[in-house]
């Protein structure tokens, strides 16, 4: 349509009949505010916005609680300010340190947790180990700026990286490690992304309210030999990540 913005919903979000919920007006307002404001720009107080869009602060509430959801806002003490555009993250075999550095922002992860444990039973086809045999499990808090945005859980056979927990400096890239100390390089990987809620635990590591919608990636990675070499579990803020992928021609099953 006219004058619509690439990748904005359809008609505004507008449904055919024309009669949409207050708050989603009070939303597209306050939306066109954050592009007059600009990142970091703070946002009005809850009753100065009712005032002048003329409707109940509960109105507002539920208008800017989409917003954040949404990643257009953040809170900041006990303000609200612009959020700034969301990191993409690329669904390929690139380590999210590389990601991060490609679009300017400064990658980090403090760690949680390095223990050494006897493989479960149903993670050991994904690591090409029996039950039983030593595993490393790696846990970890993704920073960006030194903003807390995800949660990275990775489980390797000790087998592969028998020294991790004296070598490896855990807030450096982990596939950085791998093929510069250990000459490891990655051939291929299988990934299912899907979107869930954060435990409580998960919510407080990172920063979270628990109703905040996350971005959770499963991958296991083999190496250029085909052999199995990592299980990860990747947790992402919705409202911080979008994931870029490259299609080729060869992919004909879209309608």
């Amino acid at each position: 349509m006219a004058g619509q913005r690439p990748g904005a919903p359809i008609r505004a979000g507008i449904p055919e009949h024309g009669r949409i919920p207050k708050y989603y007006a009070v939303k597209t307002r306050v939306a066109a505010l954050l592009d007059e404001l600009g990142e970091g720009g703070a946002l009005p107080a809850e009753r100065e916005l009712a005032t002048r869009f003329e409707v109940s602060r509960e109105t507002v509430r539920q208008a800017l609680r989409e917003l954040l959801l949404e990643g257009r806002l953040r809170r900041m003490g006990r303000g609200t300010v612009v959020a700034g555009p969301k990191l993409e993250q690329p669904l390929s075999l690139a380590s999210y340190t590389e990601g991060v550095r490609r679009q300017g922002r400064r990658p980090g992860r403090a760690l949680i947790g390095l223990d050494r444990l006897p493989c479960p039973d149903g993670l050991a086809p994904d690591l090409g180990v029996t039950p039983g045999e030593p595993v490393w499990h790696m846990e970890r808090v993704l920073l960006a700026d030194d903003e807390r945005v995800g949660l990275e859980s990775t489980y390797v056979a000790v087998a592969r990286v028998p020294s991790l927990d004296a070598e490896f400096a855990p807030d450096s890239s982990f596939y950085g490690y791998l093929r510069e100390r250990l000459g490891i390089s990655f051939g291929d990987a299988d990934e299912r992304l899907e979107t869930v809620l954060a435990t409580p635990r998960e919510a407080l590591l990172i920063g979270t309210p628990p109703a905040l919608p996350m971005l959770l990636i499963h991958r296991v990675s083999r190496d250029t030999e085909g052999r199995p070499l990592e299980r990860v579990r990747s947790l992402y803020r919705g409202d911080r990540f979008s994931f870029t992928t490259h299609l080729s021609g060869g992919d004909q099953s879209r309608g």
